[in-house]
């Protein structure tokens, strides 16, 4: 593949529609979608008419006026088709973490004789430290951390619930979530699933998975916005049992009674807790009309060929001077591409001096990541090349790019 061939597979991408909705500064080579995705004009206009209008004029007038009350069950509906599951299943409210803190109490009560919750050494931290602060509260509850490759031989009948993050935050690679959740189902354990850096990249389907529960934001290939909303996933045999262990007014059944006992709310709904972020929430809301008619496979599909592209682009330019640490497997890795070099930081600092926005993960990764609906196949390859001129020119060796910042 050259240039040329990348520029005819911009051609005729089905998802290049897209492109047009979003706002990407003139030179610039965004490749750090799986931290941040890219504004839409659309979303800067909803906000501005939402603060101007409804808050402006409306004040409180338009929670009912302007249907601000109704925006976590409207953005559910939204959101739904992209991970594969019916909107009663799903609850946009509050942060990952918090979520990932419910999800995982609801899991363990409803495995209560069980006492361990398995994860793996490649989760991403937070998830760990959430894990491990369940474990502290109820005490009764022992996180086991073992290797990725081990997690088969360690799931037996004291594992509660099995949490996992679906993609590698670091290298990319993917767990297989029908091989982990059938295992785990098959000694009895309930899984969390972590979706945060697939969602919106990958063919996720929940029902398909026979997922129990997860998790995940909606600020990286979803595009909502810094701190956007994040979603809780519900099962719909679980809404019976699974409790919310921070039971809230808006997970109330009816929550403008005022009814000093709690009553959940049905389906997933129970798992919302307070207020609604309104601003975020419109925003996440339009952010999502872009997905309107956008096929998972696709998404899926344009992905795998931007990761492929990216990596001949490296081998070709760059030889052994990087290590292509992420699968080469399209069907092990998500919609990132992750290389090592002992200067990962300075070379990522280098990058962005230039417009080619990736970021960096310790002690030694550089790391970019693809989203389907904006980044074209020639952007991919011309990020490579250069990142192949700072490599053999050594410019990437001066000190302002070795000068640590706050965020990589």
């Amino acid at each position: 593949m050259d240039r040329t061939d990348c520029l005819a597979a911009d051609g005729a991408d089905p998802l290049a529609r897209s492109r047009a909705s979003f706002a990407l500064p003139e030179g610039v080579l965004y490749l750090d979608g799986n931290s941040l995705g890219a504004l839409q004009p659309a979303v800067a206009s909803r906000l501005h008419q939402l603060i101007e209008h409804e808050w402006g004029n409306g004040l409180i007038r338009s929670w009912n006026d302007a249907g601000w009350a109704e925006l976590p069950v409207r953005v559910a509906r939204r959101l739904a088709p992209i991970i594969g599951a019916d909107p009663d299943e799903l609850a946009v409210t509050d942060s990952t973490s918090t979520n990932l803190f419910k999800a995982l109490a609801a899991a363990r009560a409803l495995r209560a004789d069980r006492d361990v919750l398995l994860t793996d050494d490649a989760n991403f931290p937070t998830d760990l430290y959430v894990a491990r602060g369940l474990a502290e509260l109820v005490g009764d509850l022992q996180v086991r951390v073992v290797p990725s490759a081990e997690l088969l031989e360690h799931l037996d009948d004291r594992v509660a619930v099995l949490s996992l993050t679906h993609v590698d935050y670091r290298t990319g690679r993917i767990h297989d979530p029908v091989t982990m959740t059938t295992a785990a189902h098959a000694v009895g354990a309930v899984t969390v699933w972590d979706l945060s850096h697939s969602a919106g990249a990958l063919d996720v389907d929940l029902h398909a998975w026979g997922a129990d529960l997860a998790v995940g934001c909606t600020y990286k290939y979803l595009n909502g916005g810094p701190g956007s909303p994040a979603y809780l996933y519900v099962a719909r045999r679980w809404h019976e049992e699974a409790t919310n262990p921070i039971a809230g007014w808006f997970g109330h059944a009816r929550p403008f009674d005022f009814d000093p006992d709690y009553v959940p709310a049905a389906g997933a709904a129970r798992f919302l807790n307070g207020t609604a972020p309104v601003l975020s929430m419109a925003a996440l809301e339009t952010a999502l009309e872009v997905w309107e008619g956008v096929a998972r496979a696709e998404v899926a599909a344009k992905c795998a060929s931007l990761t492929a592209t990216f990596i001949a682009a490296v081998d070709a330019t760059c030889g052994d001077r990087v290590e292509v640490v992420t699968p080469r497997d399209p069907a092990r890795r998500g919609a990132q591409v992750s290389l090592r070099h002992p200067h990962a930081y300075a070379l990522t600092r280098a990058l962005m001096a230039r417009g080619v926005i990736g970021d960096h993960r310790p002690p030694d990764l550089l790391r970019f990541g693809f989203s389907p609906l904006y980044v074209r196949h020639v952007e991919v390859w011309d990020a490579a090349l250069h990142l192949a001129e700072l490599l053999t020119t050594g410019a990437w060796d001066r000190p302002e790019f070795h000068a640590r910042r706050t965020v990589p």
